[in-house]
């Protein structure tokens, strides 16, 4: 009777442990380039861009170290949004810090750059390219992937729908011909949890996603498009996810535009924006407060701080400040 009641016991409690565990979610800080690192609870990874290049593979480090905190030895998927530099250009460094299984894309590039030539020779016989309404197959969470090439999914997902109100404003921008319009851009769940992550897409294709109808429903979390630029994070886009809080992976001087801000803070709902970077392209009172922000310095001082978010299986998550371990709890929807 003693040994049931403990082999019930440890059962029990390995039940429980396993159940506790958390999605965590990190943000490498590559200077307003992007790498966010996705664990899930069942330990599975994907990567999600590499950051720029640079001869002393400052982004690919950062990455790496991101990777480290998590306790990876290895990156399970690579997503890359897109072929631009500060996407892709730490690829070929990280690959000699960590070994990554599977490589995924939005298709061949429609620009002829280095990035998509190095690409293409580094992922050979690993590569696949995914299109609008595919699952990446990550244990304990449902990724899906909501733009690609160019496209978007055809009906709406995540309680979305018609969108009149919002789309009757609208004012469309002049088309985008580059690599940025095609972005791999994907909806993460976990539970109530929602997260959103639509790479570098530009402001006409955002326009598609919610225009007439909400293709995307509403979200806990929102990765700024485009590292906040104004090319980017089109209103009727942020206001139609109505994001719990947003995350911006800018750079000093890279992203983090006024309008972006002002975007952001008139979002219904809203409750916090956090930054990678203080914005010298936004005024002081735009940039959130010092606590939120991971890291205060110019390039040639900054440290590298990143940024995380921990989400429990009840919904509840967590961000947390890479430079001062300061953290804030919400509740998804």
């Amino acid at each position: 009777m003693t040994r049931l009641l403990l082999a019930t016991a440890l059962l029990l409690a390995s039940t429980l442990s396993a159940a506790s565990k958390t999605l965590d979610i990190y943000w490498a800080d590559v200077e307003g380039g992007a790498a966010t690192l996705i664990v899930t609870p069942a330990g599975e990874s994907l990567l999600v861009d590499t950051g720029n290049p640079r001869p002393d593979d400052r982004d690919a480090k950062r990455a790496f170290e991101a990777a480290k905190l998590a306790g990876l030895s290895k990156i399970d998927y690579l997503l890359i949004t897109h072929f631009h530099g500060d996407h892709v250009g730490g690829l070929e460094s990280l690959l000699k810090m960590i070994p990554i299984g599977k490589f995924l894309d939005h298709g061949d590039s429609v620009e002829d750059n280095a990035g998509w030539k190095t690409y293409l020779k580094l992922s050979e016989g690993k590569r696949q390219s995914v299109k609008p309404g595919d699952r990446i197959p990550l244990k304990g969470v449902d990724l899906r992937v909501v733009a690609a090439h160019g496209a978007h999914i055809a009906k709406p997902i995540n309680g979305g729908g018609a969108n009149a109100a919002i789309c009757k404003d609208a004012q469309l921008g002049k088309p985008d011909p580059t690599d940025n319009a095609q972005s791999a851009g994907f909806l993460l769940s976990m539970g109530k949890f929602q997260f959103l992550d639509l790479g570098d897409l530009t402001w006409n294709k955002e326009h598609d996603l919610v225009c007439p109808q909400n293709l995307l429903g509403t979200v806990d979390l929102y990765q700024v498009t485009h590292h906040g630029l104004d090319q980017s994070s089109a209103p009727q886009l942020v206001w139609s996810v109505k994001p719990l809080v947003a995350i911006m992976n800018n750079g000093p001087r890279k992203g983090g535009h006024k309008q972006v801000f002002d975007t952001l803070r008139k979002s219904p709902g809203i409750q916090d924006v956090w930054q990678i970077h203080w914005s010298e392209l936004a005024d002081k009172e735009q940039n959130s407060p010092e606590q939120m922000i991971a890291n205060m310095t110019p390039t040639a001082e900054c440290k590298g701080h990143w940024m995380k978010v921990s989400v429990e299986p009840n919904g509840k998550f967590t961000v947390t400040n890479g430079r001062n371990n300061f953290s804030k709890s919400y509740q998804a929807r």
